[in-house]
């Protein structure tokens, strides 16, 4: 049985919140470029980028959120931890794609997710999705697709590696959305974030140290991009879209984050000087509609 959606005070609040987290994810990848030009290793920009994350969040978990921890069902406490990995999968596979392939690319592949959490969602968590929803699900994967076929004429095969990179990034985003969904209306904004993005930041810093890639040595550039990284994207992003989780359906949480490709070709051309092509530009007008329709789908089904 799916588990009721909780309303809040605001019936606009979620809404306002998930307009301010698009605003901030969309320069994530501007800002990811921006430490790679400056040496940094793709696994370092994302340990570095939930270390700092952390650093905020866990603190106010253990102040603030201490007896809610106490209190939580262990398998609540799990499946956190489980959210925790899955955003550390997410960071390491999509900042990884930038080596291989162009910004618009990995920004398009991994913006597929809508089609997972829509999918898993009905499987899984047993939510109805309406024909409106549908519609808008599949209007953003095509335009996400009229984008990425656009920059893939131009980029060739060897893209590919990746662009399969973006899609394992796009896969455990979608699990660490769908986990969201479910904890986010029984467990708080605070513990769920403070456990979540530490855990995320000790996988990847687990994993550095195995592969032996260090943290110290680069430019401080390099490090006020990521700084910036963790800042904007990641604690005012990332938590507008967890704490918008308790009263809106993953499945659209997801779509709006297909408006991140449009921000990101935005920010590129003064930024990157990196100009878009017409394919890209009518990709972009696609998903905006989609995001439209699934938008209207899910303020009418709340009315019901």
């Amino acid at each position: 049985m799916p588990q009721p959606q909780p309303r809040p005070q605001n019936p606009v609040a979620p809404y306002a919140v998930i307009g301010v987290g698009m605003a901030a994810v969309s320069s994530a990848s501007i800002l990811i470029s921006l430490a790679r030009l400056e040496g940094v290793p793709a696994l370092a920009i994302a340990a570095l980028r939930m270390a700092l994350a952390s650093v905020v969040a866990a603190p106010l978990a253990l102040i603030r959120a201490r007896r809610e921890f106490r209190a939580a069902p262990w398998r609540d406490r799990v499946l956190a931890i489980c959210s925790g990995a899955l955003l550390a999968m997410h960071f390491g596979f999509w900042i990884s794609s930038f080596d291989y392939t162009s910004v618009m690319s990995s920004v398009v592949f991994v913006s597929t997710n809508p089609l997972f959490v829509g999918l898993a969602s009905w499987l899984l968590l047993r939510e109805r999705l309406g024909s409106g929803t549908i519609l808008g699900v599949v209007v953003g994967a095509v335009g996400g697709a009229l984008v990425g076929l656009g920059d893939l004429s131009h980029s060739g095969m060897a893209s590919i590696r990746g662009d399969g990179l973006s899609l394992l990034g796009a896969l455990s985003a979608s699990g660490y959305l769908l986990i969201g969904r479910r904890l986010r209306g029984r467990m708080s904004i605070t513990l769920y974030v403070g456990i979540a993005y530490t855990v995320a930041a000790v996988c990847l810093l687990a994993l550095l140290l195995v592969l032996r890639t260090p943290l110290a040595g680069y430019s401080a550039r390099g490090y006020l991009w990521v700084a910036l990284l963790a800042a904007g994207p990641q604690l005012l992003g990332h938590t507008s879209y967890n704490w918008a989780l308790k009263y809106l359906s993953a499945t659209f949480v997801t779509v709006t984050l297909l408006v991140e490709p449009i921000g990101a070709t935005l920010l590129a051309i003064p930024i990157l000087g990196q100009t878009p092509r017409a394919m890209g530009l009518v990709g972009g007008i696609v998903i905006l509609a989609g995001i439209f329709l699934t938008a209207r789908a899910e303020a009418m089904g709340r009315r019901v």
